[in-house]
């Protein structure tokens, strides 16, 4: 009889737990609140705007213009992760490629953008955004680590010319899965980012840069994209980074800006590093 009241109790935590994580799920997958609004000052020649989503959601975006321009170059759209402010992904990447044009992408509710965030509702967005450009000299998009996702979501959908993904994983599914194991996250996710489909529908230039001790996104859940992208030109692993102290390692800039560069030449064979 004890037995079967703590068995009991045991079942009802569990429920408990899941539906806590499952209500929860929103603001553990969107920590809104962390990445902080627009800045007081952009760099010179920087500018925010906003695009109107098709149901009265402004979204804004941010712009900088090429500081050392030398001959058409694609716009650099970039998708942050999910604590990174719209603004510092636009300063990051104008620094890493001052001779390109910027533009970043502050998520649905993340402030200033309005709206409420969604996996669906960021994938669409960025279509939304895309469709507002005119780039004669096309577009490279560069995904941070769930803004990974994003980008190759885009680039299944809208012509690029090029993809960089930073830190990704294969599916948002597996991912939470791994982080989650006591859970079932096949039945009660609401956010579905399939990356590694999205990358076996196109075929345009594609870079991936891991970090070799990441946690957050582990080498199982990034490998399965190499093999899904079909234009695979760069692929690169820092050592000695994980998730989030990658971006101060000397080797990262060095393979942001190699990636770029194969992306943009169009290179047939893989160009690695570890």
């Amino acid at each position: 009889m004890l037995f079967v009241k703590i068995a009991a109790w045991l079942a009802v935590g569990y429920a408990a737990l899941v539906a806590v994580t499952y209500f929860a799920q929103t603001s553990l997958l969107f920590p809104t609140s962390l990445a902080g609004g627009a800045p007081d000052v952009l760099p010179d020649g920087g500018e925010m705007t906003t695009t109107r989503m098709a149901d009265g959601i402004d979204v804004a975006v941010v712009r900088i213009a090429a500081r050392k321009p030398d001959g058409p170059r694609p716009l650099v759209l970039g998708f942050g992760g999910n604590a990174w402010n719209a603004a510092a992904v636009a300063q990051t990447l104008h620094w890493l490629y001052p001779a390109n044009e910027v533009m970043a992408v502050y998520y649905r509710g993340y402030p200033p953008s309005g709206g409420r965030p969604s996996a669906k509702k960021l994938l669409s967005d960025a279509v939304a955004v895309f469709d507002g450009l005119k780039e004669p000299t096309g577009v490279v998009a560069v995904g941070f680590s769930i803004g990974a996702g994003v980008a190759a979501h885009l680039a299944a959908e809208r012509p690029l010319r090029g993809l960089i993904l930073v830190t990704p994983f294969d599916s948002l599914t597996a991912l939470a899965s791994h982080h989650y194991p006591w859970a079932p996250v096949r039945l009660l996710l609401r956010n579905r980012i399939d990356t590694a489909t999205y990358l076996r529908d196109i075929d345009i230039p594609t870079a991936i840069i891991t970090a070799e001790t990441d946690t957050v996104v582990p080498a199982e859940r990034s490998a399965p994209l190499r093999t899904a992208a079909k234009r695979l030109v760069f692929d690169a692993t820092i050592s000695g980074a994980g998730h989030n102290d990658l971006y101060d390692q000397p080797a990262f800039v060095d393979a942001m800006r190699e990636a770029m560069r194969a992306v943009e030449a169009g290179a047939d064979p893989v160009l690695g590093r570890n």
